[in-house]
């Protein structure tokens, strides 16, 4: 698909991927729709690149309804969706106190990063389908995993299950919406240089980045947007998770 003239949503594009991702895509000459929860960045980051921004939790399904009706008025039938909006403060199933970790700390986290993902990625695609198709397809949707989907460390029973259950309903979903020309893809970054890593002191960054084979350093979050970039215009990519991490493999701890 070429991008020039495009309708694109992504969430959490306020900053870090998806804030890369939609610099991207407005270069590109799309016209961007940014769902996410931080307004001040948001509004920033919409104006810069001559886009929208909407305030939405991405787990409220009516809030997302209404959030890309919005943005179709804005920009038309949006043929890109990139999933991005994402949490995940570690906590141990067990603390050092012997105390099991509450419940809701481990179904916010599921909640906003897979049941969100899904709930945006299937109120978009209920109003894609019904569009014209664009050649061979009508849309993609790509949705963010991490390595911790893979090589889960310890604290992260939360954040893999939800990054887990991403790559889980990739093949699903893209057999699903092929009868309709939407492709499904998902990328798993490994450690980038997102604001979370940015406010570690230079020397943590440092080391984190000498974990990783090649490059031995932390991928910029451009390097992301050239992977959705590369899915956006390759019709071939389907159905996929791309692990985009260097090669790493992330120890226990």
């Amino acid at each position: 698909m070429d991008i020039k003239g495009q309708a694109a949503i992504v969430t959490g594009g306020a900053s870090g991927l998806g804030g890369a991702t939609v610099d991207m895509l407005a270069a590109a000459g799309a016209k961007v729709t940014i769902f996410d929860l931080n307004e001040e960045l948001g509004q920033e980051k919409a104006k810069a690149v001559g886009g929208t921004f909407i305030k939405v939790n991405v787990a409220d399904e009516s809030a997302v309804e209404a959030a890309i009706v919005q943005a179709e008025e804005a920009h038309g039938t949006a043929r890109i969706l990139v999933n991005c909006a994402g949490i995940g403060t570690p906590k141990k199933v067990i603390d050092r106190d012997g105390n099991a970790m509450p419940l809701g700390d481990f179904t916010s986290i599921i909640n906003v990063n897979l049941v969100g993902s899904f709930n945006v990625l299937a109120r978009f695609a209920e109003r894609l389908h019904k569009a014209d198709p664009l050649g061979e397809e009508r849309g993609v949707i790509i949705n963010t995993a991490s390595v911790a989907a893979f090589d889960g460390q310890i604290g992260q029973a939360a954040y893999s299950a939800s990054k887990g259950g991403i790559v889980g309903m990739t093949l699903p979903i893209a057999r699903e919406l092929a009868r309709y020309g939407i492709r499904v893809m998902t990328i798993a970054p490994g450690l980038f240089l997102t604001p979370l890593m940015a406010t570690l002191p230079q020397e943590a960054q440092d080391s984190l980045g000498r974990q990783v084979p090649f490059p031995p350093r932390l991928g910029d979050p451009t390097e992301f947007a050239a992977m959705v970039q590369a899915i956006v215009t390759n019709i071939m990519l389907n159905g996929e998770t791309i692990r985009l991490d260097g090669a790493i493999r992330m120890a226990p701890k």
